[in-house]
């Protein structure tokens, strides 16, 4: 049992490296962060937007007038017509049944519905990537021309694939890579099949023997095993 504790220890500790957890931020911080804000130059248009948030980062081209074009998954693109309706502020629960359903859109909001309260880092990508940087106005016209409805998807099309597209021609995820690097981890553990075997006898114990469990229960931890 002690095993198990420190292997989901382990586990938890890469979620929080991979900011599924945030610590809140102290007030020192934000007179910091209120005072590099003020003292930010003003955004170009082909500027990268990028907002942290609890359980991701989102990311957006400026495109000027206090206009940011951006990806992000929506259900009602599935549900109606209604252009009044699809351009209103897309609520969480919008966000989650688009990406449930795989639908999103490139649109354009305000720098304030964008942000959605969070701080705002500008080209702090150009830093980390390989590639040459557009000019600006190109980046912008480059996420102009992506306006309207796509298909959405977590590891190969997300908001962060639109902007290194846009910006280095390149469409690529950094935090879908450290995603994809902490289940790997997990995946080549090999206490991870000593965790669902485990879970699996629970299942059995509260639902019963049936396909739903019995099945679940062998196929998951036999995976993991030669995975591993």
């Amino acid at each position: 049992m002690l095993q198990l504790l420190t292997f989901l220890v382990e586990k938890l500790s890469l979620l929080c490296k991979f900011k599924l957890f945030v610590p809140s931020y102290s007030d020192q911080d934000r007179e910091r962060h209120v005072h590099r804000e003020r003292t930010q130059p003003p955004l170009r248009r082909g500027d990268l937007l990028e907002v942290p948030r609890t359980l991701f980062t989102h990311y957006g081209i400026y495109l000027g007038d206090n206009k940011v074009a951006h990806l992000i998954p929506d259900i009602l693109l599935v549900l109606t017509n209604d252009e009044k309706l699809i351009s209103s502020v897309i609520t969480n629960k919008r966000l989650i049944l688009g990406c449930m359903y795989k639908c999103a859109t490139v649109r354009v909001d305000t720098l304030e519905n964008f942000a959605y309260g969070s701080k705002i880092l500008v080209n702090r990508m150009d830093k980390m990537m390989k590639n040459h940087v557009f000019p600006n106005e190109e980046v912008a016209k480059r996420a102009e021309k992506l306006m309207g409805a796509v298909p959405y998807s977590l590891l190969w099309n997300n908001c962060e694939h639109f902007v290194t597209y846009c910006r280095y021609g390149s469409a690529v995820s950094r935090q879908t890579e450290k995603f994809c690097e902490c289940l790997k981890s997990i995946i080549r553990d090999q206490r991870s099949v000593i965790v669902t075997v485990f879970l699996g006898m629970i299942s059995i114990l509260c639902f019963g023997i049936a396909p739903s469990t019995t099945l679940l229960s062998i196929l998951i931890p036999f995976t993991l095993w030669m995975a591993g």
